[in-house]
């Protein structure tokens, strides 16, 4: 692999970093759950510690590769999306909290798609531009990687978690609904609340919970709440089919996830990062009001028109914040007004005077939605919105602030990729078939604190040293790069896009065969390995880590990596073809 000097300028100081979350909570005498890092292995540590670094010489190798078998594809594809070289840096999670405004809680990584935030639809996705080469609309991304020269003492995280009341975060159906139907509007609308008076119910529960984290009785406040609102969100969308509305599956606003980000924005210096002047926020983008739930029953002949127009509305607002990404730096304090927000105003004016003409044709014609035409450049801070009934308000997550992009706790010089490699790997026991468009896939898991091990991976390694993978930070020798390597699953159910947990329509592969579990079929398999030139001082002193939810506190084995494949059928047939053919292509 070719190897580049990262041109990244390193911060030499910051508030120092958070202590072990394990050693908080029994300070505070909450240790109820055992914090697992290091591979499932039960060590009761999330921390940034010297322990969490390990020199990759003393791994031993641990990485299976099957033997291919007949029928096997033996190929493979690769695809140059370059290395975030546009500073596309965002908090969102497109994948894992659709909806959801800074639902990360720390900072992404995105190659590939332009557009993409918490709010795009597949529409939006696919009208994108990209930075991959061959014209690749996928989205790919993962938290950066930051170098942090100092350490902090354990009591400030202890008061932070001592003062946070963990809450249930959950996508918002009715601003993502198509146009209700006129006789199906007082249904939606009853079971829209009841779906509001499930998160409360839970967040509730989620008070016995206060100033600890316990992953087993989150799982058990989160699957009672899925299993509840997967039947409800159902019932929507059965609801306004059959009254001749179209509204395809909305599985992928079933999950909800148990946010600690008033953790995060009670550490020492968010007082300081949200006072940063604005222009200079991380991930600057578009807000405009929500128009899906604000509109009456649609008449059945304008249902349609309608539709055909809130689409519109949700493809300027996506060529909006992909015009924020490519003209960074442009222009001077009134570019973005008058080159984007201007235009922006003008073009859905007309949009939502064609959504009233088409309602008011055959039923009253709203009035006053000229009111949701104005937009602005969102950088103000946030956070989740709870029900009306909760117990409590946590305290507003600011956007990544400044000149390094930083959230409370995640703060420090992001380390630039040196190489991104992005490839289609094909299967040791069969063909591969193509995966569909709009594929919704995650590897690793982000909160194994707060959530358990279960899909944690190990990523961390060094090059010249792949033949084993660490769930620690790697300590590389002279020359070599610290390397995440990170697939994702190679088999897919044959019918879904996204599942109510974002993991149930796709599997991994046996480890030993290759083969796919029982009901699901190959398709390309993705692996992305993004390596850093990172001096090997600074991973002896173990002054770098990865950003990361506030209860994982840059614990290694919290990497992930998430992807939305939106390869169009004629390139993804060329992958599947290169693949099966045995081929290595780009």
């Amino acid at each position: 692999m070719n190897r580049r000097k990262n041109g990244t300028a390193l911060v030499q100081t910051r508030p120092a970093r958070l202590a072990m979350v394990a050693l908080v909570l029994a300070a505070t005498g909450a240790l109820t759950a055992t914090f697992v890092s290091s591979g499932g292995k039960g060590t009761a540590d999330a921390a940034t510690s010297l322990d969490q670094f390990v020199s990759i010489e003393n791994v031993p190798p641990n990485v299976q590769t099957p033997r291919p078998a007949a029928g096997a594809s033996s190929g493979r594809f690769t695809v140059d999306c370059g290395t975030n070289g546009n500073g596309k840096f965002s908090p969102d999670n497109p994948v894992a909290q659709p909806g959801i405004r800074n639902g990360a809680e720390h900072v992404h990584d995105f190659v590939g798609n332009l557009a993409i935030t918490a709010n795009s639809s597949n529409a939006d996705l696919d009208a994108s531009g990209t930075t991959c080469r061959n014209g690749d609309k996928s989205s790919y991304f993962w938290p950066v990687v930051r170098i942090d020269k100092t350490v902090r003492s354990g009591k400030q995280v202890q008061q932070a978690l001592a003062q946070t009341q963990p809450m249930v975060v959950c996508p918002s159906v009715g601003k993502r609904l198509r146009a209700v139907p006129t006789g199906a509007r007082n249904t939606v609308d009853r079971l829209l609340a009841e779906l509001d008076r499930q998160q409360a119910a839970a967040n509730q529960r989620m008070t016995a919970s206060r100033g600890r984290i316990d992953a087993g009785f989150n799982r058990e406040v989160i699957d009672s709440l899925r299993a509840r609102r997967a039947a409800m969100i159902k019932q929507i969308s059965t609801t306004i089919t059959a009254a001749g509305g179209n509204q395809p599956g909305l599985v992928s606003l079933v999950e909800c996830d148990v946010s600690y980000d008033d953790m995060h924005a009670r550490m020492p210096g968010s007082a300081h990062r949200a006072s940063v002047n604005a222009a200079q926020a991380a991930n600057p983008r578009i807000q405009c009001p929500t128009v899906r739930d604000k509109l009456p029953g649609v008449p059945d002949r304008a249902l349609a028109e309608v539709n055909r127009n809130l689409d519109d509305l949700d493809r300027q607002i996506s060529e909006a914040n992909e015009r924020l990404v490519t003209s960074r730096g442009q222009g001077g304090p009134a570019f973005v007004d008058n080159a984007i927000l201007g235009p922006l105003r003008a073009k859905r004016v007309a949009v939502l005077d064609r959504i009233a003409n088409a309602i008011g044709r055959q039923a009253p014609r709203p009035q006053g939605l000229e009111a949701f035409a104005p937009c602005t450049l969102d950088q103000a801070p946030s956070t989740p919105a709870a029900p009306s009934s909760a117990p409590t308000t946590p305290a507003a997550l600011p956007d990544p602030q400044g000149p390094n992009f930083e959230l409370p706790g995640n703060t420090g010089g992001i380390v630039r990729p040196a190489q991104v490699l992005i490839e289609y790997r094909g299967n040791p026991t069969s063909k591969v078939v193509p995966m569909p468009k709009f594929l919704r896939a995650l590897t690793g898991d982000a909160k194994p604190t707060s959530r358990g091990p279960a899909n944690a991976r190990a990523t961390w390694t060094c090059s010249g040293f792949t033949d084993r993978l660490s769930d620690k930070y790697p300590i590389c020798p002279g020359g070599s790069q610290v390397q995440r390597v990170q697939d994702f699953p190679g088999c897919w159910d044959g019918k879904n896009i996204d599942s109510d947990n974002h993991r149930n329509h796709v599997a991994f592969a046996d480890k030993a065969t290759g083969a796919c579990p029982q009901g699901f079929q190959a398709i390309p398999q993705l692996r992305i390995t993004v390596a850093y030139d990172i001096a090997r001082n600074v991973q002896v002193k173990g002054q770098y880590a990865l950003d990361s939810f506030p209860e994982e506190n840059h614990n290694p084995f919290s990497d992930h990596n998430d992807f939305v494949n939106v390869n169009s059928a004629q390139t993804m047939q060329r992958i599947v073809t290169c693949i099966n053919k045995g081929k290595n292509c780009s």
